[in-house]
């Protein structure tokens, strides 16, 4: 295969910019795993250079479940206009929303959680591992694990995605920033279930 048929093909694959694809090829040994690597790392720097930018424009994505019992409308902002009318942007959104109705997670992040509530499970976890006969420092620290996994039943952006649980959706946004070159945010959304 060709340098060029290899460009072609890893940016075919990663969404990538030509020169941005080029420069990982050839900073990998024209190795498409390594450069694949190397890609999303510098896709996460760059998403993470962005995410103090202002995202006011956006869209509201949505998705109806097949059986039209459960609805869910979500709120994803990007910094233009130009952007919220991107296909791959709008695609993200439904992914989200469609995410939103199977995971039914009660936050967008981790520090929309109210202080009380994360005290009261971490005393929950605690003393559950005391009871389990745990020494205190032990249970601390144990319950801290517990939390990561109560972020990831409750927590949009922490949640494993329902198309990929290999991916959180925090991760699936941040590699949209990186491929669309611009902030996005997931400002809020709302879920209803009939009968809920």
């Amino acid at each position: 295969m060709t340098q060029t048929e290899q460009i072609k093909k890893l940016r075919e694959a990663t969404g990538a910019g030509m020169m941005d694809v080029k420069k990982a090829l050839e900073d990998a040994g024209w190795d498409a795993e390594k450069a694949t690597t190397l890609l999303r790392e510098r896709g996460a720097l760059k998403a993470a250079k962005k995410a103090d930018r202002e995202a006011r424009e956006g869209i509201i994505g949505y998705y109806i479940h097949h059986n039209a019992r459960v609805g869910v409308m979500v709120e994803l902002n990007s910094e233009t206009d130009f952007v919220a009318r991107n296909e791959q942007f709008q695609q993200l959104a439904k992914d989200i929303a469609m995410h939103i109705a199977m995971a039914n997670p009660r936050y967008v992040s981790v520090e929309e959680i109210p202080a009380e509530e994360l005290e009261k499970e971490r005393a929950i976890y605690i003393q559950q591992l005391l009871n389990e006969g745990k020494p205190q420092n032990i249970a601390e620290k144990a319950a801290e694990g517990r939390l990561r996994k109560f972020y990831e039943e409750t927590v949009l952006l922490e949640q494993p995605f329902v198309k990929d649980d290999k991916v959180k959706v925090g991760d699936l946004i941040k590699a949209a920033v990186a491929k669309i070159g611009e902030n996005i945010v997931v400002r809020r959304f709302a879920r209803f279930e009939v009968g809920a």
